[in-house]
């Protein structure tokens, strides 16, 4: 199995000269984990640096099997959404007034929202299964330099997320927070928090193009 390839335009962060080609030995001697090695860094393909207007920060993969795309929170095109994802969708609905009809997250992507889960691998059937298999490092890496590019809206659900971000400048930024949207917190304030046209407005106060959340 071949070590995949950091995406080009976020080659230059140190976690991968000092971090990756150990953390991958580690992957390939192991067995029965998401997403297949080609996934692992989608999330950072399918939105480049130059291109992140919006982080959205995850937990760890989907563990149940075949569901982990490299992009968090979402599903596989044609799955119907659960859980987090539902309630995440819910609330798109409710914030724009436009739904959206799948689960599959890569349109955001490609409008600059970064879905980066905070462990990019984790073992089938084992949720956050990987928490501490050495993934911290290049989360780090990424918001720094995210943040370094220029103003960027992050949104931040759940205080694992926030917390990992506490030590970014807030000059600049939009910070939004609320509770997980998992079925067990979403009713204790994620639910009317109302993230996504929060993002537009604020995009939209720059001169940037609004975000699609309904694509």
């Amino acid at each position: 199995m071949a070590r995949p390839e950091p995406p080009e335009s976020w080659a230059d962060l140190p976690f991968f000269s000092t971090h990756w080609p150990a953390l991958w030995d580690r992957l390939a001697a192991t067995s029965g984990w998401q997403p297949e090695p080609q996934a692992i860094f989608r999330a950072l393909e399918l939105t480049p640096r130059p291109q992140v207007r919006v982080v959205i920060l995850g937990q760890d993969p989907y563990h149940t099997p075949g569901r982990a795309t490299g992009l968090a929170f979402s599903f596989p095109p044609g799955t119907p959404p659960r859980d987090s994802l539902r309630n995440i969708l819910t609330e798109v609905a409710i914030d724009t007034g436009r739904p959206k009809a799948d689960g599959d997250l890569t349109a955001w992507a490609g409008q600059g929202v970064l879905l980066l889960n905070t462990a990019l691998t984790v073992p089938v059937g084992q949720a956050n299964g990987h928490k501490s298999f050495g993934w911290q490092p290049l989360v780090h890496d990424i918001l720094q330099a995210t943040a370094a590019d220029g103003p960027r809206a992050f949104v931040l659900w759940g205080n694992p997320a926030q917390k990992l971000c506490t030590a970014l400048p807030r000059d600049g930024h939009l910070f939004l927070t609320s509770p997980h949207p998992s079925p067990l917190s979403a009713h204790r304030g994620f639910f009317g928090s109302r993230p996504f046209s929060a993002v537009n407005r604020w995009l939209t106060a720059r001169g940037q193009p609004a975000i699609d959340w309904s694509a």
